[in-house]
């Protein structure tokens, strides 16, 4: 079988490709690269990166059996805020729900804070259409009946307008779906090309905004996200690559094509979740099972913790995209503008900083010779000869040391005073300061202590940052994948099929009595039909699903709420304060205290389907065991670290290094895909499938 990962980055779009044992054949075989991602249409570059990863491994385009993608084309249409143009049919005097949210300032005592969902609000005002129609709670009893007609006209409105996407959210509807269904029959009948969905089949739980707004996101992304995708299984089909194709999502899990277009919001972390799942493989085979990540490629790092080998679910209330509530489950990922292509600059008041604008892939830094004319953290790292023209991705990029100097001398070090070498320095100071603060907000603000954990820094510039941010947060050690710049892709190698059904309960769960347990188990069973008939469509064999319960419970009147544990049985009396008992661990681990003598509300029941796939295998290194192995030796270079003076420091191939082989530094270590900077006072070791782990000396 032959697999295909690939992730598109700002900068690079990477690929692993992986053929598993054949008949007559020794081993496995495992080939990685990367090609410029094309922002104007990813596809182009990812086609590009699958045929040159099938030249180099000697395989015909249409041999490969599936191809798993990261994307980041609905994250970037949020941040650029260039999606569809949507309208919204709403319960008559709710049409400004989108608009007062929460009431809830993000920074109280600011008068110049922008409020995202009011000055770029996904659905303008003048598109929120009420509808006369009304449900009840507790029961979504009807209390006013649906105004058909109204549908029909605010539909044909919307046509003539000529809007691309319709959502329908309604009042109550995750008690009672049946007017936001019906609407939604309508809509289509007049509207049959426009994406139409219903609040109650993308998030069908409490709390209207949050509701409206994730639905609103929805739509927002879905008509590119679709084209994206059809465009994508078309380009692959019309280059001989026939390929089943799946997506990566926000939850650590992969979906069908037909399942991402028809639900992008689970794709708004597509890309970064990649690495995170690249990370725990990586880090099951080092023996570490508590570690930070942190995936810094040429636009942004995106940090995530993994404890006791698990991911990190972000709570809901917490899942924002661009400052806005998106119900969807999410890895808890924290991303800021900081990575290779961050562009240096003096602020009209003469302060230096750096980010979180990026050079991007075109224009590029200014070493790359394609037209950037601004300084940028890569070209920094050239300056200081840390990466070397000749061996910058293996030599299939060219770089310009004068063009980087160039740069950083007009725009940095004669604006400030500074030396070439001092200009260069300070803006790897300022960016390293910049991710160690998010990585401490991902970790020290959440409980987690650095000095429990390995730093893995990955991504095309990870390894070039990790010891610094290592020595920064006091991190245990660093770890340096085997493959750095192509751990997202390989991720995408290691992951499940995975959905995710959600329904509100609204139980207490202390005085539950049987009719209300049985309540609670009829939804679980409906959730678990829902994911049985998506399974089936993908193929999924009954032997092969597994099926996980999930309450999110909260105190009673809390504002939000936390994952519990269910058991796999019927919820019953006696095993109901599993439950209880689960939500009292995770508040405590998540708040430090636990109230075990207050009731527990049972808000949302969710159902977590997931089958597993082939698993990436990597093969052993022979053993090496030598010091500075000169069998890996290339060549030494002057390199300038922290202490600002040119330093011989020997460049190591490491294709060449061996399982137990061990470099003391100033060193770095070279590979197609990344660079890795052993700084003096520390010593790096080369472990048993590649990987390597730094520690001081």
């Amino acid at each position: 079988m032959i697999r295909v990962g690939v992730d598109v980055g700002g900068t690079f779009t990477d690929i692993v490709l992986e053929r598993t044992r054949q008949a007559g054949e020794d081993d496995q075989r495992i080939v990685v690269t990367k090609v410029p991602s094309t922002p104007s249409d990813q596809s182009e570059g990812v086609v590009n990166g699958v045929l040159q990863v099938c030249r180099l491994a000697g395989v015909e385009p249409g041999d490969i059996d599936v191809l798993f993608h990261g994307t980041t084309v609905a994250t970037n249409m949020v941040i650029e805020r260039n999606g569809a143009e949507v309208g919204m049919l709403t319960t008559r005097g709710f049409r400004d729900i989108l608009h007062m949210a929460r009431h809830k300032r993000p920074h109280n005592f600011s008068l110049q804070f922008d409020v995202p969902w009011q000055s770029k609000p996904l659905v303008k005002r003048r598109n929120r259409l009420p509808i006369t129609e009304r449900l009840s709670p507790p029961t979504g009893a009807v209390e006013v009946p649906l105004d058909e007609d109204e549908v029909r006209a605010a539909a044909e409105l919307f046509k003539k307008r000529g809007l691309d996407a319709v959502i329908i959210g309604f009042l109550f509807s995750f008690l009672n779906d049946a007017h936001e269904k019906r609407a939604a029959e309508i809509v289509r009948e007049v509207m049959p090309d426009a994406f139409v969905c219903a609040s109650s089949d993308v998030v069908n739980v409490i709390r209207e905004y949050e509701r409206f707004s994730s639905t609103a996101m929805n739509a927002y992304v879905g008509p590119k996200t679709a084209l994206y995708l059809r465009r994508l299984e078309s380009r692959l089909k019309e280059n001989g690559i026939g390929a089943t194709v799946r997506i990566m999502q926000s939850n650590g899990g992969i979906s069908t094509i037909d399942q991402s277009a028809a639900r992008p919001i689970g794709l708004l972390l597509s890309g970064p979740a990649g690495g995170v799942i690249g990370g725990r493989w990586t880090g099951h085979h080092c023996d570490s099972a508590n570690i930070i990540t942190i995936d810094i490629g040429g636009t942004s790092a995106d940090i995530s913790v993994i404890q006791n080998g698990e991911l990190r679910i972000k709570n809901p209330r917490d899942t924002l995209v661009a400052d806005l509530p998106v119900l969807a489950p999410m890895i808890d990922i924290d991303a800021i503008g900081a990575g290779g292509g961050s562009i240096a600059y003096v602020d009209e008041g003469g302060a230096f900083r750096v980010g979180p604008r990026s050079a991007g892939a075109v224009p590029g830094p200014a070493c790359y010779g394609r037209g950037g004319t601004e300084p940028t953290v890569t070209d920094a790292q050239v300056v200081l000869g840390r990466l070397d023209p000749e061996r910058f991705l293996g030599g299939d990029l060219s770089i310009d040391k004068s063009l980087a100097e160039k740069a950083i001398r007009e725009h940095i070090a004669e604006p400030l005073g500074l030396s070439v070498t001092g200009a260069a320095l300070g803006i790897l100071k300022i960016i390293n300061n910049n991710m160690a603060l998010a990585i401490n907000a991902n970790s020290v603000a959440k409980g987690i202590d650095p000095r429990g954990f390995s730093l893995m820094g990955f991504g095309g510039a990870g390894p070039l940052h990790v010891v610094a941010l290592a020595e920064m947060v006091r991190a245990k050690d660093v770890i340096s994948p085997l493959q750095p710049g192509i751990t997202a892709a390989m991720g995408l190698l290691v992951t499940d099929l995975k959905y995710e059904y959600t329904r509100s309960v609204l139980k207490t769960l202390d005085d539950a009595d049987d009719a209300a347990l049985a309540q609670i188990n009829a939804i679980a069973d409906d959730l678990i039909a829902e994911a049985n008939a998506q399974l089936e469509a993908d193929g999924i064999p009954p032997a092969a699903r597994r099926f996980q319960k999930v309450m999110e419970c909260r105190y009673l009147g809390q504002g939000f709420e936390l994952r519990a544990e269910m058991p796999d049985a019927a919820l019953t009396q006696e095993n109901k304060h599993a439950v209880i008992d689960s939500f009292f661990d995770v508040h405590k681990e998540a708040y430090g205290h636990a109230f075990r003598d207050q009731i527990t509300e049972g808000v949302t029941l969710r159902v977590i389907a997931s089958a597993e796939v082939d698993q990436l295998r990597l093969p052993g290194l022979d053993h090496g065991g030598r010091h500075n192995p000169e069998e890996a030796h290339l060549y030494d270079a002057d390199t300038i670290f922290d202490d600002g003076h040119a330093t011989p420091t020997p460049r190591y191939d490491r294709t060449r290094l061996l399982a137990e082989d061990r470099i003391t530094g100033p060193a770095i270590i070279t590979q197609h895909n990344s660079t890795t900077i052993v700084p003096p006072g520390f010593a790096a070791t080369v472990l048993g499938h590649g990987d390597i782990r730094i520690e001081r000396t």
